[in-house]
């Protein structure tokens, strides 16, 4: 008996994170599957900060819950969209027509289904903001949904997504996990124009589909210095692979533990005003401007 008393006390005391699947209407008619994560703890007669996170190409919102619970355990209302127009369906046609690393690219590169991307965001914004207006956003993503990020936030692309549905700027701030530098869907000097605080987060082994790993470090290096916040961010996490980063692979543990780290400082920065650096990390090289 005291053995099921001392197993039933130790779980009471994990962390919950209540889930809520919903789905939102889009603009064009189609509707937008998402993945709640409600926040841990919400003072009374106030709202949450709202966490959006936009999946990669073949992903679900049944992805990312390492990043969701992380931010939902900070008291962000957390929401992984589906984006069924790039999901698994999608992949794999893409894939089937084209072999494995043509058919990502097409995806990838795909303007309808980036459109799409940007309608799922407007939809779920506006299911959240129905319920209650979030004082602070934050939009995530990761490898395609890093693109997404990116066409939000306000770069350039040359794959003829037009704004609107693109660079509509509407959130606080902005994290992109793995994202692509120029030559498939942005062009040199894409994203020279953002302003708002961005966080570009990428490892040494995170294989981009246009060049080497550096080559996700671009964006960062084309942002314009953000004196006097500090609040454009690259952080390169050591031996990180490119599916780590949404939860997979060997070494996940790892990166998710330094991924979510980085923003939960980067965040605390944002809506503080200034970015201060935090103490150095073992694996994680940061720089900020």
């Amino acid at each position: 008996m005291h053995s099921s008393f001392v197993l039933i006390a130790a779980l009471l005391t994990l962390p919950l994170f209540a889930q809520e699947r919903a789905a939102a209407p889009r603009p064009d008619g189609a509707e937008t599957p998402m993945l709640v994560y409600a926040p841990s703890a919400v003072r009374p007669g106030q709202c949450a900060p709202l966490a959006l996170i936009s999946h990669g190409a073949g992903g679900s919102e049944d992805g990312y819950s390492y990043l969701a619970e992380a931010l939902s355990g900070r008291g962000f209302t957390a929401i992984v969209m589906g984006h069924r127009e790039s999901g698994l369906g999608a992949l794999g046609a893409e894939i089937h027509g084209e072999g494995f690393s043509h058919g990502v690219r097409a995806l990838v590169a795909d303007p309808n289904a980036e459109q799409a991307r940007l309608l799922d965001v407007s939809a779920a914004l506006k299911w959240a903001d129905a319920r209650c207006r979030a004082p602070f956003r934050v939009l995530l993503g990761h490898s395609m949904g890093a693109e997404t990020v990116m066409l939000e936030a306000g770069a350039r692309n040359m794959i003829d997504v037009a704004s609107p549905p693109a660079g509509q700027d509407r959130f606080d701030a902005y994290v992109a996990l793995s994202p692509e530098g120029p030559g498939l869907v942005f062009p040199a000097h894409a994203w020279r124009s953002i302003r708002k605080p961005m966080l570009v987060l990428t490892g040494t082994r995170d294989q981009s589909l246009t060049g080497a790993p550096q080559t996700r470090q671009i964006p960062w290096h084309d942002l314009p210095a953000d004196a006097p916040r500090r609040c454009h961010w690259l952080a390169v996490i050591d031996r990180a692979i490119h599916m780590n980063f949404a939860g997979n692979g060997i070494g996940a543990d790892r990166v998710e533990s330094l991924v979510t780290q980085t923003i939960a400082g980067f965040l605390t920065g944002v809506r503080a005003g200034n970015c201060v650096a935090p103490d150095a990390i073992p694996g994680l090289d940061l720089r900020m401007k």
